[in-house]
């Protein structure tokens, strides 16, 4: 094992460690929960996975199902939310800030910061194929893929539709019948490139999905 300036490896200089604040930094063998901060859910409306800080859900949302409220982007969501045209309950889907739609796989701290000063964290869940803060609080589901901008389920979504999230069984499904779906995915088309030009069209046509990284790939 690699040696540090002392000469001893990591190991030799934690194995005699005493934790000072036992609270804060919880031991092995009493964990402060059983399951680790992050959850992968995965389901007909993100076959690839999404992600979830699920340390950071009220035990009340941590299964929800309720109406989608439909975002092309995250500014229009910002200008509902200032508008406080959110209800306890929505689940909000917002598309088009995935690592190609964005381009780029925007990170939506501001809506979600948003949602905890209005207090809505706690009733409103958010989902989509961008992706938030380490520091998010509430049921935020991000890194959804596919990508709406690659006709991921989650350019189907129309308001009203109902959507289930079961975080504790891994679960993220639009409850719509599959033959509905066939129909929308039939009739979509792909939204115009974001950027003409430049390195972030190069970009949008070589990055990887989120389940693969959001990386370049030749």
């Amino acid at each position: 094992m690699a040696r540090t300036v002392t000469g001893e490896t990591i190991r030799d200089r934690a194995r005699d460690a005493a934790t000072s604040r036992p609270e804060v930094l919880h031991p092995l063998h009493a964990p402060l929960t059983p399951e680790g901060g992050l959850a992968i859910l995965r389901g007909n409306l993100a076959p690839d996975g999404a992600v979830v800080k699920q340390s950071g859900v009220v035990p009340g949302m941590l299964r929800h199902t309720g109406p989608a409220r439909v975002f092309e982007c995250e500014e229009d969501l910002e200008n509902s939310l200032t508008a406080q045209a959110i209800q306890p309950g929505d689940v909000l889907v917002i598309r088009n800030e995935g690592p190609r739609g964005g381009p780029g796989m925007r990170e939506l701290s501001i809506p979600a910061a948003m949602l905890t000063g209005m207090g809505l964290n706690e009733s409103v869940a958010m989902i989509t194929d961008g992706r938030f803060s380490g520091a998010t609080r509430g049921p935020c589901i991000g890194h959804v893929a596919p990508e709406a901008f690659m006709g991921g389920t989650i350019a189907l979504v129309q308001d009203g539709d109902r959507i289930e999230i079961d975080i504790p069984g891994r679960r993220l499904d639009l409850l719509v019948p599959a033959e509905e779906l066939a129909r929308r995915r039939a009739d979509w088309q792909p939204r115009p490139p974001a950027v003409g030009g430049g390195f972030l069209e190069l970009y949008a046509r070589h990055v990887t999905q989120a389940n693969l990284g959001a990386i370049l790939k030749a």
